[in-house]
């Protein structure tokens, strides 16, 4: 048994202190909100993430940080992404000896392009760390404590590192592998949000099965050629982080980028779209980030253009559908990774 500590109460955060506590660990779960930490310990449901689910009775939920933080060597963020330097600040003032910290969150920080490892090296200072681990897959919270199969990669710079956070979450439902090539993880859990809001978008318009197809196939040549230029391995968008992630989330009811994208499709604005989803729609913040580093590599991304184009310039979705089947003729397989 070990110690392990989640921060972020949400549906993914939830679901991952549930497989911990399902093992046997001793898991201690953060939230901010008073109100839903009592439910957690004293009702051991989260009905506004995850309606109509019992948690396991040794899951822990406590709102000082600084508990979560002494309890454990491993620190498990699951914050959305503008979250994160908050949460690290928090941690990097409270650690006092190295700890393992894992991320299962999936985006990139606009302007300053940086990935979720890359915004925790800023935050916390090299000695307060003993290796960062991404914790990524084609995985959605509402099935995961279901105990359907799943199955899911740790990533990260660290082999032993990484072979320690598999250890935690192996059991006969939640499967791990590991991965070195951390760069093309946190990409193509990043840009499959992206995707997944065109894939939406495709399906509000009823374009159909052909559309989405081809979107996701095309979708996952730009994650490629974009990952490349940033120093990822191409074959691991040929995996569980790339395409099965991408996968699951364009063709999901349980995906909120999708089902904001479908919305879109139908005609709400962007404005309606957020104010009714209630939760954070990563794929819309991660879109400008990708349209940045598209720029900043000059890596030709046009689903992310079109998408950007309609998410921040006004462009209908049906407009930028109509330029992008109008783009010039291309050889397809020299334009998934050179073009």
């Amino acid at each position: 048994m070990e110690k392990v500590s989640v921060f972020g109460a949400g549906s993914w955060g939830t679901a991952i202190a549930f497989v911990l506590s399902d093992n046997g660990h001793n898991c201690m779960l953060w939230t901010r909100k008073p109100d839903q930490c009592r439910e957690i310990n004293e009702q051991h449901t989260n009905e506004m993430y995850l309606p109509k689910i019992e948690l396991p009775t040794n899951l822990h939920a406590v709102t000082d940080v600084r508990e979560a933080v002494t309890h454990s060597d491993v620190l498990i963020i699951a914050v959305p992404t503008k979250g994160i330097r908050e949460i690290c600040g928090q941690l990097n003032r409270l650690i006092n000896e190295p700890k393992l910290i894992v991320h299962v969150s999936k985006g990139i920080e606009p302007d300053s392009l940086k990935r979720i490892s890359e915004m925790i090296e800023d935050e916390i200072d090299p000695e307060k760390r003993k290796a960062i681990v991404a914790l990524s897959g084609p995985s959605h919270a509402e099935e995961v404590v279901l105990r359907h199969p799943t199955t899911i990669t740790a990533a990260s710079l660290d082999a032993e590192a990484a072979i320690k956070v598999q250890d935690l979450f192996m059991n006969n439902y939640f499967r791990v592998y590991t991965h070195d090539d951390l760069i093309g993880v946190e990409i193509g859990g990043a840009l499959k949000n992206v995707i997944a809001l065109a894939a939406g978008i495709s399906d509000g318009l009823s374009y159909g099965d052909n559309a989405k197809a081809a979107l996701i196939t095309r979708g996952l040549a730009e994650i490629t050629r974009l990952g490349m230029k940033m120093g990822a391995n191409p074959l691991t968008f040929s995996g569980l982080t790339g395409l099965g992630d991408l996968i699951v989330t364009c063709t999901s009811i349980h995906s909120r980028n999708y089902k904001a994208g479908n919305l879109l499709g139908q005609g709400k604005t962007l404005d309606e779209v957020i104010s009714g989803m209630g939760m954070v729609i990563e794929g819309i913040r991660t879109t400008k980030a990708a349209h940045q580093l598209a720029v900043r590599h000059g890596v030709s991304m046009p689903l992310t253009e079109a998408l950007y184009t309609v998410l921040f310039e006004g462009e209908t979705p049906k407009q930028a559908v109509d330029q992008l089947m109008g783009r010039t003729k291309k050889q397809e397989i020299e334009d998934i990774f050179y073009k």
